[in-house]
C-alpha cells in the first residue's frame, strides 16, 4: 500500500494542478532554508567581527570570503536539520490543494470535502509544529547518548511524528477530526512505516525539497485505501 500510494503521487508530477504545488512548495522551502543560512552567517559574523586572531598568524580580515564559501555548506547543513519543521509547515499550507489534485484525478467520484475552519486549521499547525520541534529538542539527548543509532532514532521519531500529522490532515478533510483520530490510532504501525520512509530521504539535500508535497499526496492515497478497506 504505501509502496503503490507513493508511485501514484510521483507519477502525477506531470498534473499542471499538481506541478504548480509542487513548485510553489520548492520555492517556499528554498526561501526558507535561504532565510535561516543568511541568519545563521549574519550571527557568525556578529560574534565573530570583521577580523579575527590566528595564534602565531596574528589578525587576519578574510572572514567574509570564508562566510560567503561556507554559505552553500551552511544551507546543505540546515536542509537536513530543518527539514522535518520545514515539512510539517508545508503540508499544513498545501495539503489540501494536494489531495483535491490527487483525488480530482484518482478518486473523480468524491462528494466535494469539508472545509477545515481557518482557525482550527491555525491551531492544528502550531500544535504539530510544536510537538515536531519539542520532540526534536528532547531527542538531542537520544543522538548524544547512542550516537551510533542516531539516524535511526531521528527517521524513527520523525517518522512518527509526520505520519501522524499527514494521515490526520488528509483524513479530517473526509470524515472528521475525531474519526480521523481513531482511525489513525488504529493504522498507528502502517502510518509510522509510512512516515519513516518519507523522513530518510528528508535527510537527503535536494531530494529533500519535493519530499514535503509528495508526502501529502502519498497520505491522501494511503488515506482512501484505508478508508476503503475498513467500508468493505
Amino acid at each position: 500500500m504505501i509502496f503503490g500510494s507513493f508511485f501514484q503521487a510521483l507519477g502525477q508530477i506531470g498534473d499542471p494542478r499538481f506541478r504548480r504545488v509542487l513548485l510553489l512548495g520548492i520555492g517556499l522551502t528554498l526561501a526558507l532554508l535561504i532565510a535561516a543560512t543568511v541568519g545563521v552567517l549574519i550571527f557568525i559574523q556578529w560574534i565573530s567581527g570583521d577580523t579575527t586572531t590566528v595564534w602565531l598568524i596574528g589578525e587576519v580580515n578574510w572572514i567574509d570570503d570564508l562566510l560567503s564559501f561556507a554559505g552553500l555548506g551552511v544551507m546543505i547543513l540546515l536542509s537536513i536539520v530543518l527539514m522535518v519543521p520545514v515539512a510539517s509547515a508545508i503540508t499544513s499550507m498545501f495539503l489540501d490543494e494536494v489531495a483535491q489534485a490527487v483525488e480530482d484525478r484518482h478518486y473523480p467520484d468524491l462528494p466535494p470535502a469539508d472545509p477545515q475552519p481557518m482557525g482550527e486549521a491555525f491551531k492544528d499547525t502550531v500544535n504539530f509544529l510544536g510537538v515536531i520541534v519539542a520532540a526534536n529538542i528532547v531527542a538531542l539527548f537520544f543522538y548524544a547518548l547512542f550516537a551510533p543509532m542516531a539516524p535511526f532514532i531521528f527517521w524513527g521519531l520523525n517518522g512518527y511524528l509526520l505520519g501522524m500529522e499527514y494521515f490526520q490532515l488528509a483524513a479530517m478533510r473526509r470524515i472528521g477530526r475525531k474519526n480521523a483520530k481513531t482511525m489513525r490510532k488504529a493504522n498507528r504501525g502502517l502510518i509510522w512505516a509510512a512516515g519513516a520512509l518519507m523522513a530518510i530521504p528528508l535527510t537527503v539535500p535536494v531530494l529533500n525539497l519535493v519530499i514535503p508535497i509528495l508526502g501529502a499526496a502519498t497520505f491522501t492515497h494511503i488515506f482512501h485505501k484505508v478508508n476503503a478497506r475498513q467500508a468493505g
